[in-house]
This record gives structure tokens, C-alpha cells and sequence, in this order.
């Protein structure tokens, strides 16, 4: 057995240029100039990502990784997190580009305010090589949402300008505090406190699982105020600086840093506040409700995560067997072989497709533009897809080590790491468990399941026919069935249903988005929708023609 001299950093140079499907995303989504400046700079980053961010993510994960000094020479306590020097460089390099920034202002070039298309375009790019960096990212695309969307003018003007900088003034990353110890998704058992001393709120208490810890410039936190109810409704979001203006610590410590499985680029800590000074965000009766929106928000970026995981996946699979020899043939020209990649190729066409689509009903939700309708099923949209996808990355990676055999396992190669890195996307921002508890609140409480059937239908209906559509309406009969069976049985079973529910629902609306590229652009997109459906599905029997191998040179 030999592998022939060709190894993916040769080959891929580039991780937009070769992205077909991501570009068709941009040129349905924006207009032709926002389109024009997005591929210039996408080019741009697509090369950065795949080039000198790629090997300062291996670096970052394997011997430089944050660590934390609690105190300095003199014994004053600093709670400081080192990173290397390449990390330091990626922090610069990729919040330069606005993919913060540019959501919450002007594009220089352009004359106006990008969008989360953009923006979570860039952060797909940058998660096929470092999903761990990727995070503190969202932790501050969250954290510019509140202040942007709830805090008051003095507040914003006082941190946003640094949140959102692309290099003009200093940059805050952000970060989200919520869990604590005695909770963990139970935020309504949140004990820390808030206290005023006549001039400030200081905080009082610890956080427990603190991302970006002591990188952060800003931190959003709930807290409770005494005399605040129990539960969530007792809850306000507050502001709070990591340093005073004078340069010194704002009376808080990280006590440790967790020692995780994967993201390594991402310093999680401990936090005690002991007086920390902070700033009361928007209504102090709403502080759970503005941080479920962020929430929503950080479930997406996590969703754009999961996807960049899976296509790095299957590039890395795809040239090595492609330069793989075993028993006298190249690897590809095995049908086993060309069933999986055929398979990974169009689940993740179609997932890309479909999050990106879910992405600009967002847009048009946080502008205000968004009907009652669009709000109810952009919720029960993030919350499907954030599972969905989280599990395809773990299972993406899983396949890609499968396929390297032995060396998939050595940390060599970088398929080691997407598993680290994938596995915890299914935990961070909303278990499975978590998010079908959302599916069957928004159910319960808006009907949002026939909202979603109806939204489905209508977009059928706009299809040209064909044998795929036909295949689609008949699962949409079904899980419409299926989903009047649900309504009516016992909150015990639904709870046991859900996860089962809304897996269905995020295939049903991936098989719609499916056949509504095959009609538009027929050709290898109608070969992926096929593949897709009949994997997915589970319509082929035994003895079948293997549409993934009639098809595997036309979609991979």
C-alpha cells in the first residue's frame, strides 16, 4: 500500500474558491455589489483561513494553547491568560475583516452596514480550520447584539465602538456568562448577585463555565438584584468590563481553566466577582429574555461551526483517498468508498444550503423586518438545525477518520482534532435534550409545527414537478401526520418524542431546500438532491442501483 505524493495542503489552497455552493448562496442572497465585495474579500480569507490560520490552529492546539497567571512577579493577583503569538495574530487578522464589526457598521467600501450572511459566510470560512477560535467570535457577535439591540446610548457608546472594531480603536472581545454551578441549563437557579453601592451595580458570586475568560474586554452576565424574584423572571443582564479604566482588575479572578477535550484555542474558566462593577443593560425585568436572544444567535454561529467542521472533513477524506492506494487500486475507485464521500458530499451541500437559507429569514427578523410568522419559525428553525448539524460535524469527523484508517487517528493529521473539535457543538449552547424542549414549547405555545408545514408546503408549491418533489410531498404528508399525533399526546411523551420530532423536521426542511436547487440549477445539484433524499430517507432497498456511485464523479 503507498500514498502517492499529494497531501491536501498542496491541493487546497483555497477553502472559498472550490466552494461552489457557498457561492451560489452569495450570489442568491446579496446584491450584485454587496456580491462583488464579499468575493474579494472571501477570496482573501478563504486563502488566509486555509494557509497561515490553518497551521497557527495546529500550533495553538497541540503546544501553545491559553494558559492562565493568576499572579505577577510582585504576587498581585492578575488572573492574565497567555496565548502564543500566532493566536495573537488570528485574533487581529479575523476581526479586521468586520466579521463582527461590519453587522453593526458601515462598510467602508460599501457605504453600509453588512449582514449576518456575510458574517456567518466568513465564519464558515474560518471554522474549516479553527472552530475553537471561532467561538470566542460568537461569544462577541453576542455580546455586540445586546449592546447594539438593548443597552442605552451612554452604555453602547461606552463599549460597542471596541466590540465591533476592525483596527480603528481598541478591540473588547466579548463573552457570556450564564452557568453556574448549582444550574448548569436550569439559568433560572442563578444565585449571583447584584448589589448597589449608591453610585454602581457590583456583582457578587462566581460563574462557573466562563469562555473567553480573561480575554474578553466586556462580559455580558446575568445577575439578580436583591428583592428579584425567583427563577428566570429575577434575572437582569448586565455589562460588566473585565478591567477598571485605571487598568487594574475589575475585583474579579478566574480561579482555574477547564482542561477540555477540544476547542483549546478557547480559554474557559471560573469566575468569582467579588465587586465587580457593572453596567444594568436595557429593562432589568428582561435580562433573561435579551440573553435568550443572544442565545439564539450563538446557536447559529454554532450551527456555522458544526458545517465548516464537515466540509474540512470531507476535503481532507476526499484527497487522501483520492491519492490512496490498497490492493492494487487507487481508494476511489472502490463503490464502498464512493458511497461515503458521495453521501458526506450532499448532506453537506444540502445542510450548508439549508442553514444559509435559515440565515436570511434571521436577517430579516433582527432588522425588524420579519412578521410575526418569521419570528416563530426562525426560533423553531435554529433550534432544529443547531442539532442537526452538531451531530453531522461529530459524525463527519468520525467518517473522515474512518476513511485515513490508521492515520486518521494520529495527531499528525488534522482529523484527530475536527472530532475534539466537533464534539462539543452538541453540548455548547443548547443540548439535544434542550432544544427539543424548545421545539415542543414553540409547538405548545405558537403552533408553530403547523406553521412550519404550512411554510414547507407553500414552497413546494413554487417547485417545478418532479420525481424528487414528489418524494418530498409524500414525507411532508407524513410528518404532518405525525405531527397531529404529537400534539396530542402527554407532555411525558412528547418529552421522549422530541428528539425523534425534531431530527424529522430539520430533514424535511433540508429535502425542501433540496429540490428547490435541483429545480433551480438541475444538473450536479439534482444528483446531490437525489443522493440526499435517498440516503436520508432510507429509500433504497437491496439490490438497487447505487445512485451515490452512477454519480459520484459529477458531485465529487
Amino acid at each position: 500500500m503507498k500514498v502517492l505524493q499529494n497531501v491536501v495542503a498542496e491541493k487546497e489552497t483555497n477553502f472559498f474558491s472550490s466552494d461552489d455552493t457557498l457561492q451560489k448562496i452569495l450570489e442568491q442572497m446579496l446584491d450584485q455589489e454587496f456580491y462583488e465585495f464579499a468575493f474579494r474579500e472571501l477570496t482573501d480569507f478563504g486563502a488566509l483561513v486555509c494557509g497561515e490560520i490553518d497551521a497557527r490552529a495546529k500550533h495553538t492546539d497541540r503546544e501553545g494553547e491559553p494558559r492562565l497567571i493568576r499572579y505577577d512577579r510582585y504576587g498581585e493577583e492578575v488572573s492574565e491568560i497567555w496565548v502564543n503569538e500566532g493566536y495573537k495574530k488570528t485574533v487581529e487578522q479575523t476581526y479586521n475583516t468586520g466579521i463582527v464589526g461590519y453587522v453593526h457598521k458601515e462598510i467602508p467600501e460599501l457605504g453600509r452596514k453588512g449582514n449576518y450572511v456575510y458574517s456567518f459566510a466568513q465564519g464558515y470560512l474560518l471554522s474549516h480550520a479553527e472552530p475553537g477560535f471561532y467561538c470566542p467570535v460568537t461569544l462577541t457577535m453576542a455580546t455586540a447584539y445586546l449592546l447594539d439591540h438593548y443597552a442605552d446610548e451612554e452604555l453602547k457608546a461606552k463599549f460597542l465602538p471596541h466590540v465591533c472594531s476592525t483596527g480603528e480603536v481598541e478591540l473588547y472581545e466579548g463573552a457570556t456568562f450564564l452557568t453556574e454551578r448549582q444550574g448548569g441549563s436550569d439559568v433560572g437557579a442563578n444565585i449571583l448577585e447584584a448589589r448597589f453601592d449608591g453610585t454602581h451595580y457590583r456583582l457578587y458570586g462566581e460563574k462557573y463555565f466562563a469562555s473567553n475568560a480573561g480575554m474578553c474586554g466586556v462580559a455580558m452576565v446575568l445577575a439578580r438584584m436583591p428583592g428579584a424574584p425567583e427563577g428566570t423572571k429575577g434575572l437582569t443582564l448586565f455589562a460588566v468590563p473585565w478591567k477598571k479604566e485605571d487598568g487594574s482588575l475589575n475585583h474579579l479572578r478566574i480561579r482555574r481553566l477547564k482542561d477540555k477535550l477540544g476547542v483549546r484555542a478557547v480559554p474557559s474558566g471560573e469566575v468569582e466577582f467579588d465587586g465587580s462593577i457593572a453596567y444594568v443593560v436595557g429593562d432589568p425585568k428582561k435580562g433573561i429574555y435579551y440573553m435568550l436572544e443572544a442565545l439564539n444567535l450563538s446557536r447559529i454561529c454554532n450551527a456555522v461551526a458544526s458545517v465548516g467542521i464537515m466540509r474540512r472533513a470531507l476535503l481532507e477524506s476526499k484527497f487522501y483517498v483520492s491519492n490512496r492506494e490498497a490492493f492494487g487500486q487507487r481508494l476511489t475507485n472502490y463503490p464502498m468508498i464512493q458511497d461515503t464521500l458521495a453521501k458526506m458530499a450532499s448532506k453537506l451541500h444540502v445542510e450548508v444550503a439549508t442553514l444559509f437559507d435559515m440565515i436570511q429569514l434571521y436577517d430579516r427578523v433582527t432588522i425588524g423586518e420579519g412578521t410575526e410568522r418569521d419570528v416563530i419559525l426562525n426560533r423553531l428553525n435554529i433550534a432544529i438545525m443547531k442539532k442537526e448539524t452538531a451531530e453531522q460535524a461529530i459524525h463527519f469527523a468520525h467518517e473522515a477518520i474512518e476513511l485515513h484508517g490508521g492515520n486518521g487517528y494520529i495527531e499528525d493529521f488534522v482529523t484527530p482534532r475536527l472530532l475534539r473539535d466537533a464534539q462539543v457543538l452538541t453540548v455548547w449552547e443548547g443540548t439535544a435534550n434542550i432544544l427539543a424542549l424548545e421545539v415542543i414549547r414553540l409547538f405548545k405555545k405558537y403552533n408553530a409545527h403547523k406553521l412550519f408545514i404550512d411554510e414547507m408546503n407553500r414552497r413546494l408549491q413554487k417547485v417545478k414537478d418532479s420525481k424528487l418533489k414528489q418524494i418530498v410531498m409524500e414525507k411532508l404528508s407524513d410528518v404532518a401526520e405525525d405531527l397531529e399525533t404529537f400534539a396530542s399526546l402527554d407532555e411525558e411523551t412528547q418529552t421522549y418524542e422530541g428528539k425523534g420530532i425534531a431530527q424529522r423536521l430539520a430533514w424535511l426542511y433540508e429535502s425542501v431546500v433540496a429540490v428547490e436547487w435541483a429545480g433551480r440549477y438541475g444538473g450536479k445539484y439534482e444528483k446531490l438532491a437525489d443522493i440526499y433524499l435517498e440516503d436520508t430517507w432510507k429509500l433504497r432497498k437491496l439490490g438497487d442501483p447505487m445512485k451515490t456511485v452512477l454519480y459520484f464523479h459529477d458531485v465529487i
